[in-house]
């Protein structure tokens, strides 16, 4: 229910790295082809094959690589060409130039990675798999165990597939390979808990890298293992702090109740400011919710900010019958008014006026201001009977409380306490 409700991770992303691109070709090749000039055209020829490559003509693009291999020799420009022709799925074609230039030797592994490709292409599974071996015998390369491990999860050959990579993890720990292992073992052999338990050993021993953090995030998604998944992104906002990661967190907090968690979280991270100051709200704790209120208020200037600021800082007050501390915060609570007649800033400064004794009048007017924005308000009522107790007009604040336990808050214990002693009352 949560996985639906909060996000979905897509499917897609729990299968990604499933299919075997094309081989990588080395980087700059052609920048360096092109700083180092065999024949005048050159230049050209690179620009018209980038070009057509680009518009997706792939064909031009490898006739052009070709003739630029013809003429220069060099071979950056035949691993162009084919890997092109890989894209156009003219498998026989890469299998052909690839024998041809190399004579069945392994020596140039980028020519025989090309070719292994072609015949997964064309279903050629254990040709591809002879070769592949072969080819990882004398590269040693993480990609070429990877590539193995594909051909034989294409034959459907699983166990050896994880085998294979479990061979090969264990030389030098490659996370490439262990999020391949962890994809078979999790999808096509149904090894659930081998691929989660692969997956932690491997961020304990080693840490929880981008790609193992977010292969753990979308298997737990999978699984709606929710404190699982808080612990993935909690890993994963370390390497990569952005606001979506935390708002994921933030999410997944507020579904656990770990709301003591999750303030701690906000504190280190900075990253919801506004969360955090509701959660110090829910918590009542004024003292560290006043001066983010005042960050707030400075970082955004929305007034409600301020109000809400002025109020923590009232409520932060262990003296609250200070009466340096009543005419500073009065002063502060006027300002306010001025910025915005809030009925809630209206009725919160008319009852300190009333309960402190500040001047009960003045704060019945306020909160007779506050009542013409909100007529049936309990909290305002309330104010308005505690106002009238105060000046000894016992029948019309006993009218009023009465009316207030009627509402909705009626039953708030202050008002419940307030109703207590004005039925006490003894005055006018």
């Amino acid at each position: 229910m949560y996985k639906i409700l909060l996000f979905t991770l897509s499917i897609g992303f729990l299968f990604s790295g499933c299919v075997t691109p094309a081989p990588e070709l080395p980087k700059n090749t052609l920048k360096q082809a092109k700083n180092k000039k065999i024949f005048e055209e050159e230049d050209t020829l690179i620009m018209f094959a980038l070009r057509t490559e680009e518009l997706g003509d792939f064909k031009s693009s490898s006739e052009i690589f070709d003739t630029l291999y013809t003429r220069s020799n060099r071979r950056e420009y035949l691993y162009r060409s084919l890997q092109n022709y890989l894209y156009l799925k003219e498998n026989d074609i890469v299998i052909k130039r690839v024998d041809y230039v190399t004579q069945g030797k392994l020596d140039d592994f980028i020519l025989v990675r090309l070719k292994i490709v072609a015949l997964i292409q064309l279903g050629k599974y254990d040709e591809a798999l002879a070769l592949a071996i072969g080819l990882v015998e004398k590269s040693n390369v993480v990609d070429d165990y990877i590539l193995v491990s594909d051909i034989y999860t294409a034959k459907k050959e699983f166990s050896i597939a994880v085998k294979y990579l479990e061979s090969a993890y264990l030389q030098d720990y490659s996370e490439k390979i262990l999020d391949r292992m962890s994809i078979i073992l999790y999808i096509n052999l149904q090894r659930k808990k081998d691929a989660i338990a692969h997956l932690e050993t491997h961020t304990r021993v080693h840490g929880c890298s981008i790609i193992i953090c977010k292969r753990l995030i979308a298997i737990y998604s999978n699984e709606d293992n929710i404190n699982g998944l808080l612990s993935a992104y909690l890993r994963y906002y370390k390497l990569d702090s952005n606001p979506d990661v935390a708002k994921k967190i933030v999410q997944l907090y507020g579904y656990t109740k770990k709301y003591n968690q999750l303030i701690l979280f906000l504190q280190s991270s900075g990253s919801d400011d506004k969360t955090l100051l509701q959660l110090y709200l829910t918590t009542k704790n004024y003292t560290k919710a006043f001066p983010l209120a005042m960050s707030l208020y400075k970082e955004t200037g929305e007034v409600k900010y301020l109000g809400e600021s002025v109020i923590y800082e009232y409520e932060m007050q262990k003296d609250k019958n200070n009466k340096d501390f009543l005419i500073k915060i009065s002063q502060k609570f006027e300002d306010l008014i001025d910025k915005d007649s809030n009925s809630s800033y209206l009725n919160y400064y008319g009852y300190i006026l009333i309960e402190h004794d500040v001047d009960v009048k003045k704060g019945m007017r306020y909160v007779k201001r506050a009542l013409k924005l909100e007529p049936s308000s309990a909290y305002y009522l309330d104010s308005l009977a505690w106002g009238y107790y105060k000046l000894k007009e016992c029948k019309a604040s006993i009218d009023v409380i009465e009316k207030v336990l009627q509402l909705d808050g009626g039953n708030d214990p202050e008002v419940l306490n307030h109703y207590k002693l004005i039925k006490k009352c003894k005055g006018k």
